[in-house]
């Protein structure tokens, strides 16, 4: 479901919508030639007028205001803002459940405002490098941090009607901010993080190992011209500052740090990755989801990526996480178990994943603790980095354009951007610099 079609619930930052940015602001007359063309064009949509009286009802109660007429006085007198301020926090706290005091919540919301420009932020480092400028936040925006100041903003005529759309877009950001940090703290989901470590380095890794010690090894790969898959892979132990050397166009030489455990006598190794999903990224899975639910960013936020050898050090693996459970006195339960390595079929559902992904996935039920599992082995590990259409440089992109995040993040009107161009470039300057590095 699209996040800027007919069914997306973010209907305040649609620029289609009845709370869309335009060059037009008048307080000072009822009846407008805008006001007129908004009833013309709103009042068959009885779902859209609903959500707009409660949006308008929120704007309201957080200004201490009873119509937009009074709104206009407000942006001349800097001396009620304070008092304004500590009222609608006070409601903000009450409403995300802060405890504290008023320091306390506006250190809290101040979080909230900085992980509102930390997407933006990350999407010019990822998705949008080589387009930071073109998305940048505006200096004014930047630098504010009270919601009262960015809401009285986007009714400013003197602001650009760019600044004052990245007004509105951040108080959105900051109201998923504040309902992923209220869930996190229901949840107790960094307490479960450190368990879940604790879980890892206490029974499942090789004691002969210290704690965070691991062991590099090269991956050296060949891959075919077709697809740039993987047609082989040899694992060569050696240190970080000695990789092995490229012998052809079609040869990647990967990195991996690698932990033991231990089956009998033997020492396995396996190449890991814990996922923690920062602020951020949970925000934008939420937007990509079409979702204000928390849960559906924080509830699979522990996530563990292992990379083995062979399908029978899977296995191996597998089952002496089993075992580690039982010695943790908990049983693991394997959850949505797919598994596409030894021949399955996986449906991939989240907009721009490729079912062609070979994988072991399921969730992991332990100690309180529900863990995303993400297994490969270490030729569909490179396929997952490098195939085309496959690889996770590419699914980032496709995922946030085909989904309608980046147009709602960056609307046309508003930025002038060809986002569909854009894509296209995207994917290829990725896929450039995969096959060329």
């Amino acid at each position: 479901m699209s996040i800027v079609g007919d069914n997306s619930i973010f209907t305040a930052m649609k620029q289609n919508g009845p709370f869309a940015v335009t060059n037009e602001l008048n307080f000072g007359r009822i009846v407008t030639l805008h006001s007129r063309a908004w009833v013309k064009r709103f009042c068959h949509e009885p779902v859209t007028v609903t959500k707009y009286r409660s949006v308008r009802a929120h704007i309201f109660d957080l200004l201490q205001i009873d119509s937009f007429a009074e709104i206009h006085p407000l942006l001349s007198e800097s001396s009620q803002l304070a008092g304004r301020t500590q009222r609608a926090y006070a409601l903000l706290a009450n409403l995300y459940a802060i405890e504290g005091e008023h320091r306390e919540i506006a250190n809290r919301i101040y979080r909230y405002a900085a992980s509102a420009d930390e997407v933006i932020n990350h999407l010019q480092q990822r998705v949008f490098n080589g387009y930071e400028s073109s998305i940048e936040i505006s200096n004014e925006i930047e630098t504010i941090h009270n919601p009262i100041e960015l809401l009285l903003l986007i009714f400013d005529s003197r602001y650009d009607k760019k600044v004052r759309f990245e007004a509105k877009r951040k108080l959105v950001l900051m109201g998923l901010a504040a309902s992923i940090d209220q869930r996190e703290r229901e949840t107790d989901i960094e307490n479960k993080f450190a368990a879940f470590l604790n879980f890892l380095n206490r029974y499942v890794w090789t004691p002969r190992l210290k704690i965070g010690e691991v062991e590099t090894a090269w991956l050296h790969s060949t891959h075919s011209e077709t697809e740039f898959s993987c047609e082989s892979v040899e694992v060569i132990e050696s240190d970080i500052n000695h990789p092995p050397q490229r012998r052809g166009e079609r040869e990647k030489v990967t990195l991996i740090k690698r932990r033991l455990f231990q089956q009998g006598e033997r020492q396995i190794p396996v190449y890991v990755s814990v996922r923690k999903k920062d602020a951020a990224a949970k925000i934008i899975k939420l937007l990509r989801k079409n979702e204000k639910n928390p849960a559906v960013a924080v509830d699979d936020e522990l996530g563990l990526m292992a990379v083995l050898d062979s399908i029978a050090d899977i296995k191996r693996f597998m089952r002496h996480l089993t075992k580690a459970a039982v010695r943790h006195d908990s049983v693991m339960v394997l959850e949505d178990i797919s598994d596409t390595l030894t021949g399955g079929r996986y449906h991939a559902t989240s907009t721009g994943s490729s079912s062609s992904t070979p994988m072991l996935k399921f969730f992991a039920r332990l100690g309180g603790l529900r863990v995303e599992f993400i297994i490969h082995t270490n030729q569909t590990y490179l396929n997952y980095r490098y195939q085309r259409g496959i690889s996770h440089d590419e699914y980032e992109v496709r995922r946030l354009f085909d989904s309608g995040v980046a147009e709602f993040l960056f609307p046309a009107d508003i930025y002038n951007l060809h986002l569909d161009k854009i894509r296209k470039t995207q994917l290829h300057r990725f896929r450039r610099s995969i096959e060329r590095e």
